[in-house]
C-alpha cells in the first residue's frame, strides 16, 4: 500500500468518503475544515492514495485529572490537570477496512502524542472511545479511566481511555 499521511488541506475533497459511521462521516465532511481552519480546535490527518481518503484521524491538545487516572498511574504525578493529546475523531473508509489505516492513523498520534511531550508536555493520549472501538484501543494499551464528575461527562458511552507516554514506543523501536 502506497499510503500516507498528511494533514488536511482546505482543497481536499472529504464529501466522497464514507465509514459507515454516519456522526463520524458528518463531523469530516462538515465539520473537520471549519474546527482546524477557522476555529483551531484540533488538527486532522488524513490518509491518502493516489486521490482518495482512505481515513483520518482528529487530534487535539486536552488534560485529564490526575483523579481520572488508575491508582498505579497517579505516582509521581502533579495534584493538577495533566496535558494529554486528546484523539477526537478516528474513522476509516468502509472501502479501506483491514487495510491497516487504522492502525497507521493511531501510531501517527502516538507519534504526535511523542512530540508534543517533547516539545510542550504530555503525559499520555486520552480517546473517549465508542463501544464497538473499545477493544482495538484495548490491543494497543488504552486503559478506561474514571469519569470524574464535572470533568468528564457522566454517561455510559463512549468510555474514556488513557494510554500513558511511557506506554508508546519510541519512534526508534517502532
Amino acid at each position: 500500500m502506497s499510503m500516507r499521511i498528511r494533514r488536511l488541506e482546505p482543497n481536499d475533497d472529504r464529501d466522497q468518503f464514507r465509514s459507515g459511521h454516519p456522526d463520524l462521516d458528518r463531523f469530516f465532511h462538515r465539520f473537520a475544515g471549519q474546527n482546524q481552519f477557522r476555529h483551531h480546535l484540533g488538527v486532522t490527518y488524513i490518509a491518502v492514495e493516489d486521490d482518495a481518503i482512505l481515513g483520518f484521524v482528529t487530534v487535539s491538545p486536552s488534560e485529564i485529572e490526575i483523579d481520572a487516572l488508575p491508582a498505579e498511574r497517579r505516582r509521581r504525578l502533579p495534584h493538577y490537570p495533566l496535558p494529554t493529546l486528546r484523539l477526537a475523531r478516528l474513522a476509516v473508509a468502509e472501502t479501506a477496512r483491514d487495510r491497516g489505516v487504522g492502525r497507521a492513523l493511531l501510531r501517527f498520534a502516538l507519534t504526535l502524542a511523542r512530540r508534543m511531550a517533547d516539545e510542550i508536555g504530555c503525559v499520555g493520549v486520552v480517546v473517549d472511545a465508542k463501544p464497538a472501538a473499545r477493544t482495538f484501543y484495548l490491543r494497543y494499551g488504552f486503559e478506561p479511566v474514571s469519569v470524574v464528575e464535572g470533568l468528564l461527562l457522566d454517561r455510559p458511552e463512549p468510555t474514556p481511555m488513557f494510554l500513558p507516554l511511557s506506554s508508546i514506543p519510541s519512534p526508534d523501536n517502532q
